[in-house]
């Protein structure tokens, strides 16, 4: 991939999963990234089970390539002026701290933008830099539940259910990046830098756009639909006789070449079912009538049989899958990470090309303060200065 952000300079100082997500996009694209990590015990995400052979948080090791780590203490004020003489360099400034924490300690985007005309300053917080909430924490799952997500999530009847992923963690990194990229862009024009801020909140109402435009329309509250759609059927899961597997009839003319794979075209004439309106409302007596003919072959001759008819479908796989499957294969997506003596460990590539090319996989993910001293001579610390923060604690 061409790196496009290449003599970008970004400090990172963002831990977890949202903000390391973020700034690893900018350094697959090719920026420079230094991320600042408390001594001794570094981003959280490196104590998160599971661990690899090599005993390194597979957490920390998908989400922090590219990088450079150099351990600075932000409670020390030797500490704290190390971090803003780095941002004073730096072209990009990626912070995850809360914004009382944040601002108490000398990083406010007013004061670092004053020393730093050209810096573009991101934050990513759980609830945004504004409104009575600003101040908590906040994690994916807390998210989910506050937006509603966990309510629309799962079966009818059932207990809430998270999403399995981490939806609002790394879609927060992505539109974090989208916003940074935007103001690359404006400074290239003006010379300016810009403030760009992304939370998981922000991130959690946007994804459920289309269900709260429906609600604030009929005035009606979304119910778990399971594995459908509330839009459209079907639209859902269905069993087979081996497994179960998903069929997205989501037009007419998709759901008439189901109804004629599963030899039911009659469906397409019978006024419950002839338009996908009457199909959502009389979605659960259409699934009963489908899923008594998927029941009587494996999911796997289902498949071929629909994808040759152009229908969407697709066996429910499990993770185990993917790693080996040909499609993914064929995209390139995973990684072996043998080449940096990990060979039990693969990266996920970019779910991106640009001419054919996907990220530029430069370096494994950072040991904890393995780049500390190099990380300060750039900033133009001297051999002596460099010992003396050592000596006091402010730099490990």
């Amino acid at each position: 991939m061409p790196n496009t952000l290449q003599g970008l300079t970004v400090i990172d100082l963002t831990q977890n999963v949202a903000g390391p997500y973020c700034t690893q996009l900018l350094g697959d694209f090719g920026a420079t990234v230094f991320k600042i990590e408390r001594p001794g015990t570094g981003d959280d995400a490196r104590s998160w089970a599971p661990h690899t052979n090599q005993n390194v948080a597979t957490t920390f090791l998908a989400l922090n390539r590219n990088k450079k780590s150099i351990c600075v203490d932000l409670d020390h004020a030797k500490g704290q002026d190390v971090l803003r003489r780095l941002v004073g360099k730096a072209d990009l400034f990626v912070h995850s701290m809360r914004p009382d924490s944040v601002e108490s300690r000398g990083f406010g985007y007013e004061r670092l933008s004053a020393e730093n005309r050209k810096l573009i300053y991101c934050s990513i917080s759980a609830f945004g830099e504004v409104g009575p909430l600003k101040n908590l924490p906040g994690y994916d799952p807390l998210i989910q539940a506050y937006t509603g997500i966990m309510s629309v999530t799962g079966h009818p009847g059932q207990p809430p259910v998270r999403a399995g992923v981490s939806i609002v963690d790394m879609a927060t990194g992505m539109w974090a990046f989208i916003g940074i990229m935007a103001a690359v862009l404006e400074r290239s024009r003006t010379g300016q830098g810009a403030r760009v801020s992304a939370s998981l909140l922000e991130t959690g109402v946007a994804w459920m756009t289309l269900l709260m435009t429906n609600y604030m329309v009929t005035g009606r509250v979304p119910e778990k639909a399971g594995s459908g759609s509330p839009m459209i059927a079907p639209y859902e899961a269905f069993q087979t006789a081996d497994r179960w597997m998903l069929i997205a009839a989501g037009n007419e003319r998709l759901f008439a070449n189901l109804c004629k794979v599963l030899d039911l075209s009659e469906l397409t004439k019978d006024p419950k079912f002839s338009a996908n309106k009457q199909r959502v409302v009389n979605r659960v007596e259409l699934h009963q009538i489908i899923e008594n003919v998927t029941k009587k072959r494996p999911s796997q001759e289902w498949v071929k049989l629909m994808q040759d008819a152009g229908v969407p479908c697709s066996s429910i796989n499990e993770v185990d899958k993917l790693p080996d499957d040909e499609q993914v294969s064929a995209l390139d997506m995973v990684k072996s990470a043998a080449k940096f003596d990990m060979p039990d460990f693969s990266f996920i590539d970019l779910p991106v090309s640009v001419n054919g090319e996907r990220a530029s996989l430069d370096s494994r993910p950072p040991a904890l303060g393995n780049d500390t001293d190099e990380v300060l001579r750039w900033a133009g610390y001297a051999d002596g200065e460099i010992a003396s923060l050592r000596k006091d604690r402010a730099v490990t």
